[in-house]
This record gives structure tokens, sequence and C-alpha cells, in this order.
């Protein structure tokens, strides 16, 4: 296959990928504000459980020691993953949501990555240590014996469709009551619940969706390059996806989606290519950080609402929008507030 070739598919994979990962963080932080700096861990937790349930019981022969061992089919296995990073964060949210707010809740979420890449890394039962797992089957092509070159097309078919169904779902939270209500909460939790929201499960729903989007991605990460370990979920991630959302713009998923195309995809993958000055292997990714950290404070100082900022809709402009019963009306303030 030819290199370039493979090479673009490879990159549209992880736009994808990074599609639905920021997505995901988009719906906590976006819509909800919930400041979750340990979002990276529920993409691992995705990869890792999908991983457990796509390979074979553990016998000793490759090395590898791990849980479960199921040899399920695709989806399945993606679908797992999803669930058990959505579960991770019910447990997650139900210890700091409740009772915790804004920098604290940071506070938590941060405490809860150093807990599991700790736990983690030093239980090899569990998902093989700091090694982390390997040789996961990749879906469908070993069932109906595709070519590598033909597969990668395959894969990012397969990978596109998921994309798109997460994309709906989001787009249909957006335009949703529900996530008007998220929106609300994000403005002015306080505000909310003196209208007679329960902030709390909002909150909550907001929590658990968007960390089924991050197992999601992981998922489909560990399905494509079949391998995963601590050191693909450090802290460093974390701030890349953070980066992304906040470039592309918060509140829509538009914005999401470009910010996922800008850094995990082009900044990520250009800045590889920078000549190497220095005998120091750790240059070139120093130097990545630190271009990828300047574009961050360059948008936050000059354009603080990201590229694709939040459309923000005035009271009577859903009415109008709708051609409701409520549109004369709307139209008559209107009038009144112009003239």
């Amino acid at each position: 296959m030819n290199q370039i070739v493979l090479y673009a598919t490879t990159l549209l994979v992880f736009f994808f990928i990074n599609n639905i990962l920021t997505w995901g963080l988009n719906i906590q932080f976006g819509y909800t504000g919930i400041l979750n700096f340990a979002f990276i861990i529920f993409m691992a937790l995705g990869a890792y459980v999908t991983g457990v349930f796509s390979l074979p019981v553990a016998n000793g022969i490759s090395g590898q020691t791990y849980v479960l061992g199921l040899s399920w089919p695709f989806p399945l296995t993606l679908l797992m993953g999803g669930l058990a990073s959505a579960a991770f964060g019910l447990v997650v949210g139900l210890i700091a949501l409740k009772r915790l707010r804004s920098d604290y809740m940071a506070i938590v979420t941060v405490a809860v990555g150093v807990i599991t890449y700790d736990f983690v890394g030093n239980t090899t039962g569990l998902f093989n240590g700091w090694d982390g797992l390997g040789g996961v089957p990749s879906p469908l092509q070993d069932r109906f014996s595709i070519s590598y070159g033909t597969y990668q097309w395959v894969f990012v078919l397969l990978a596109g469709v998921v994309m798109l169904g997460m994309w709906w779902f989001a787009q249909r939270i957006e335009n949703s009551p529900y996530g008007r209500t998220l929106r609300s909460i994000r403005e002015d939790q306080d505000v909310a619940e003196s209208f007679g929201k329960n902030t709390f499960k909002y909150r909550m729903s907001a929590m658990v969706i968007g960390c089924f989007y991050a197992g999601i991605a992981g998922g489909l990460l560990i399905e494509y390059i079949t391998a995963i370990n601590p050191s693909g979920w450090t802290t460093g991630e974390t701030f890349v996806i953070w980066t992304a959302l906040l470039i592309g713009g918060t509140g829509n998923n538009w914005g999401a989606a470009l910010g996922a195309l800008l850094v995990p995809v082009l900044f990520q993958e250009v800045t590889r290519f920078l000549p190497q000055v220095s005998n120091n292997p750790d240059l070139i990714p120093a130097l990545r950080n630190i271009i990828v950290g300047s574009l961050l404070i360059l948008v936050l100082w000059f354009r603080p609402q990201g590229i694709i900022p939040e459309k923000k809709w005035r009271f009577f402009d859903l009415p109008l929008r709708r051609g409701g019963p409520a549109a004369p009306i709307a139209k008559e303030g209107a009038n009144v507030a112009a003239g």
C-alpha cells in the first residue's frame, strides 16, 4: 500500500476518534461546565475494556496477564468499552458532583486520574500493568480475510459511521430542551435550581454521557492500533484534548470538531517534521508541547470564545425560528425594543 495513502487513512481515523473524544468533553464542559481534568482516563478505560473483551483468555503464552479475555465480536466489544467508561463516570460523579463545584470538582478529577494511573500500572493482573495490552484482534479483518490495504479503508468507513452516529446524538443534545437546561446550569447553577431543575441529575447525566463518548473513542483506538499502555493516557494527553476544545470553541459541536482537526491531528503531526537540530531525542516532543501551549495562550488571549464561538439565542429567537404561537408576541416585543 502506498505510504502516503496509508498515512492519510491513519490521520482520518485519528481525526474521527479525536472528534468523538472532543465532543464528549464538550458535553461535560462546553454544555454543563464540568471541569473534568481526568477525561483521558475514561478514554483509557474504554480502550482497556474493549481490549479484554476482544482478546482470548490470558494463558501466559503471550506474556500478558489480564482479566476476562472473552473473545467477543465487534461491535459488542466497543459497546462494552463505552458502558464501562460511563459506569466509572457515574461512580466519580456520585463522589464529586453531589457536593462539589467548579475548581473543587477539578481537583477531585485530577486526584482520580493520578490514582487510576498508578493503580492500573502497578496491578499487573488487571490490564498487564505498565506494559499494557497488545495483540488486540482487529474487528472484521480476520473474520472476512481482508487484506491490510483494503482494511485501512474499511476501518476509515467503520470509524466514520461511528463518528456520524455520535455527532447526530451530540447535535440532538445541543438543540433539545435538555441541552438548553445543561447550558443554564453552566451559566448559573443556583438560578437553574431556583426554577425547579434538579441540577445534580442533569450534571450527572452529562458526566455519564461524556464518559461514554470517551469510552467509545478509546475502544476505536485500541481496535485500530491493537495496543495500549499507560504512556498513552498521561496528563499531557488530557491537555491536548482540552486545548482542542478551547481553541475550536466550546458549547458547539462544529467548534469541537475544528479543534480536533487543528490540534491533535494537524499541529501534532506537522511538528513531527521539524528538523532534528540536537542529539536530544526529547527536543522535538518538547517543542511540540511548547507550540501547542503557545497556540492555546494566544487563542485564549485574543479570542477566548474559540475560533467558532457558541451561538447565543435570545429569548424571542426560538419562537420566531420555530414560527410558534409566541412568534407575534416576540416580534412585537422586538419592534418595541427597536423603536
